[in-house]
């Protein structure tokens, strides 16, 4: 297996470390000879892990082309959060006094590479952090609190904070780690029969009305379980529930996320996962993810400042550019000229080091296959909006005009669409999606997979009403009892 070392500038890089290959990150996430690369580690040394920087988007892509990042997108995010780093810290308080107890500081930072530390007094402590972290160069930073030190910050760094006086060292520890001698994270497990329902009631545009969410209820109830709906001030009573089913719009910078990623982290079983709606709401990864498994998409282009002029003469005009994380028709264009193009293009790429351009294919409406646990649940067609290029028109004022939907048994849908989405969505994971194609020239063209699909009560449960809320419900069911077992609980 290849093992690669991604930074900003491959001419800056201080250290000699034998075996590796050291790639920069704009050539990594640009070049697409990395897409068929094969089989790689891929070691994300950027400076920064922003949210759709170029660091962001190395853990992000490697993912999509089957490379193993270090960091994974999950981890970025995860060392983020600040409730997580509070459970961290909780869990950790003996070792971090016992390896910190002698300090006289009042703040102190530890540097942890490949798992290890200078210090031998620290090397517990350095361990642990990496098993929680699972990132080669990291810095955690604690407080004093009274008496007792607080695990305040982990966050990966990039090859260039290194101290001069620490690269003997980090060479040494990244050798031993490449040839199996470094820790290793250990596995960690989920760690009960009421059910959270996300909510979010101010919301314009919500995945489920309310009679989808009253009879989502009723099937939870007539399989076991006792719902409730919290909020976004409900964080803190996560605890209190075996299962969380998130029906507010999801996002990576969003509250959503943050239940999801505490559901996950205190073994709570939830849909939407956060590798689910990290890998949906980006619509770079999910064009990587198709190419690289050769399903089906509109002709495609990566687009980076680089490759502005290869959009026209490989897609043709008009085409469709999009942000990244684009929903609900938002952040998705039509453009007809090249001026129009390189100034939205220029727009865009103010916010995203990547954007996506494809190829415009005009249909009379959108297929969208609901899938859940690897099998299909419901199939739709969206109709466009009236005199317009998709299925929702956004006006002035926050006014909107949608086209119909209408719903058809399971047994009804061209059996190719629903292989093109199966094929698509387990590819993302064992959760809840929809996936969007068009049909042209009798051809299914995968066009994205959302996590948290729209489930209206007469919508997408027309055709099999009480059935389609009593399969999610068992799934969840189904999970909770798995997670009981496994905890022997």
């Amino acid at each position: 297996m290849r093992r690669l070392f991604v930074v900003d500038k491959p001419e800056e890089w201080p250290l000699a470390i034998p075996d590796v290959e050291v790639v920069g990150a704009r050539d990594y996430v640009t070049d697409p000879a990395w897409t068929r690369s094969g089989r790689a580690r891929v070691f994300n040394l950027c400076r920064s892990y922003r949210y759709q920087s170029i660091g962001y988007y190395v853990s992000l892509l490697a993912e999509a082309r089957g490379h193993r990042p270090s960091p994974s997108l999950a981890t970025i995010q995860q060392t983020r959060s600040r409730h997580l780093l509070r459970l961290a810290s909780e869990d950790l308080e003996t070792l971090i006094q016992r390896s910190l107890g002698s300090l006289q500081s009042e703040e102190f930072t530890l540097s942890i590479y490949f798992g290890r530390n200078l210090a031998k007094r620290h090397a517990a402590l350095a361990t642990r952090l990496y098993e929680l972290a699972e990132a080669p160069l990291l810095r955690a930073k604690f407080a004093r609190r009274g008496e007792r030190w607080e695990l305040v910050s982990l966050r990966p760094v990039a090859a260039d904070a290194i101290p001069p006086e620490h690269r003997d060292f980090v060479v040494q520890v990244a050798s031993e780690y490449l040839a199996g001698h470094g820790p290793r994270p250990r596995k960690r497990t989920p760690g009960r029969y009421d059910l959270a329902i996300l909510v979010d009631p101010t919301e314009p545009d919500p995945p489920s009305n309310e009679k989808a969410l009253a009879r989502f209820e009723r099937a939870a109830r007539a399989v076991g379980f006792d719902p409730e709906r919290i909020g976004r001030e409900d964080l803190g009573r996560l605890a209190e529930f075996d299962a969380l089913f998130i029906r507010a719009t999801t996002a990576v910078n969003h509250y959503t996320y943050r239940f999801a990623q505490r559901a996950r982290s205190e073994g709570i079983v939830v849909m939407d996962d956060p590798a689910s709606i990290l890998r949906c709401t980006n619509k770079v990864f999910l064009s990587e993810l198709l190419a690289r498994h050769r399903i089906r998409q509109p002709r495609t282009l990566i687009v980076h400042r680089r490759n502005v002029d290869e959009v026209v003469a490989k897609l043709r005009l008009p085409c469709v550019l999009k942000a990244p994380d684009s929903a609900f028709s938002r952040g998705v264009h039509k453009v007809e000229s090249d001026d129009a193009l390189k100034a939205l293009v220029r727009e865009l790429l103010d916010h995203s080091e990547l954007i996506v351009a494809q190829e415009y294919l005009p249909t009379q409406f959108d297929w969208r296959i609901g899938v859940l646990d690897g099998e299909p649940l419901y199939v739709c067609r969206y109709w466009m909006a009236s005199r317009h290029w998709q299925i929702v028109r956004h006006g002035a004022g926050g006014r909107k005009d949608e086209g119909n939907a209408d719903t058809l048994a399971l047994d009804e849908a061209p059996p190719e669409v629903l292989r093109t989405a199966l094929r698509a969505a387990r590819l993302i994971g064992d959760g809840l999606y929809g996936v969007d194609l068009k049909e042209s020239d009798g051809k299914f063209y995968v066009i994205e997979v959302n996590d948290n699909p729209s489930i209206d009560g007469g919508v997408e449960d027309r055709a099999d009403r009480r059935g389609l809320y009593e399969r999610v419900m068992r799934t969840f069911l189904a999970r909770v009892e798995a997670a009981k077992r496994s905890h022997g609980s």
